[in-house]
């Protein structure tokens, strides 16, 4: 290693001291700064440490074996490290390779390379593998503080921006929630409308929800996403508000004609539902459109078939004929849950997408132990 060569303690003591501060935020900002020092010369350990104490720092770590930077780095999160360069067990260059992890994860751990080399490959070197910036040896002590200042300060603006980016985010997360709520409020009363008029129940609509989520669950979906499909399934018939009573509450057998327009309802929904800005609006969308496609291509209104449906609407489509014929209706009592089964096993690959048939007796079991998923 090239010991410095610092001032001796014969010099004048104001060789020593540091410039002014040039704030109350720098003098907090170098006050709190973690700050970890790396050279393998004790006396020049000491007298770093004794120049750090009079600018002003009170946090110092002090390593001088170089093989332990990256241990201390990960206990102690320092602000900034002061690294020399030239150092007999490991010098400064593999030490800024260790440290690598830290600057490639996108974490900000400043390296300020202290240095009597100052040639241009050197500097290249260093700063090509992570390093911020560089003090020569002898230090001219006002540079040094005053290089210091600048890096923590920027660190010091780096924080406070990514707090404030964090602040903005969470505001807007926040407003993007409160939004979407009032969204579901809205579609959910104008849900009810529709259920008042053609006598299903919310309950049928929510226990839709909970079976296309937990199916979701089941076949290894991400859990936001199985949580808007449980808020959104309930709106899959919404378009059934367009739909004349005279066919929607007909009992008896529609005609072609009325079927025809019948089959309408998901377009509507689909409309009604266009243009949403929040996730849960566009899942919504979705649903209402293809919960009545087919895995064959059989279905309506686009005759998609196989994995170009959505994969929300296939699950809301599965869910939303287990339970209707798991529950009486006007026209007809409730199938067992066995002869459900059957049918559902039956029509796999028809009307179903047969992977979600599959998972629908570990979907019930999981309701069964948890009726209510938060």
């Amino acid at each position: 290693m090239t010991t410095a060569a610092f001032p001796s303690n014969s010099d004048n003591e104001s060789a020593f001291q540091p410039p002014p501060l040039t704030g109350r935020v720098f003098e907090a900002s170098l006050r709190n700064a973690h700050i970890v020092v790396v050279d393998d010369e004790a006396s020049d350990l000491l007298l770093l440490d004794r120049m750090l104490r009079r600018a002003g720092a009170t946090n110092i770590t002090l390593v001088s074996d170089p093989r332990t930077v990256e241990s201390v780095c990960r206990a102690k999160r320092p602000d900034l490290v002061l690294l020399d360069i030239h150092m007999r067990e490991r010098d400064g260059f593999a030490v800024l390779k260790g440290l690598a992890p830290w600057f490639t994860a996108g974490e900000r751990l400043p390296v300020l390379m202290l240095t009597g080399d100052m040639t241009a490959d050197v500097k290249h070197r260093a700063l090509s593998l992570g390093a911020k910036d560089f003090v020569q040896k002898p230090f001219d002590v006002t540079e040094f503080v005053l290089r210091i200042e600048n890096m923590l300060q920027t660190g010091l603006l780096h924080r406070l921006l990514t707090e404030q980016n964090a602040t903005l985010e969470s505001k807007v997360a926040e407003r993007t929630r409160a939004l979407e709520e009032s969204q579901l409020e809205i579609l959910e009363r104008l849900l009810g409308a529709i259920e008042s008029r053609d006598g299903d129940t919310f309950l049928h609509t929510d226990r839709v929800g909970m079976l296309s989520a937990e199916l979701g669950h089941v076949l290894g979906l991400p859990a936001e996403q199985c949580d808007l499909i449980r808020k959104a399934a309930p709106l899959h018939d919404i378009g059934k508000v367009g739909i004349p009573d005279s066919i929607l509450l007909n009992s008896g057998k529609l005609t072609e004609a009325e079927m025809d327009i019948m089959k309408t309802h998901p377009v509507i929904g689909a409309k009604m539902l266009s243009d949403g800005r929040s996730e849960l609006v566009i899942v919504a969308e979705r649903i209402a459109r293809s919960h009545h496609e087919r895995w064959d291509g059989g279905g309506y209104p686009d005759r998609l078939a196989g994995e170009t449906i959505p994969v929300e609407a296939r699950l809301v489509a599965l869910a939303d004929f287990f339970d209707a014929v798991s529950h009486d209706r006007v026209y007809r009592p409730a199938w067992p849950k066995d002869k459900v089964l059957a049918e559902t096993s039956r029509e796999r690959g028809h009307p179903f997408d047969p992977a979600v048939v599959d998972a629908l007796p570990a979907a019930l079991r999981a309701i069964e132990r948890e009726p209510v998923r938060s």
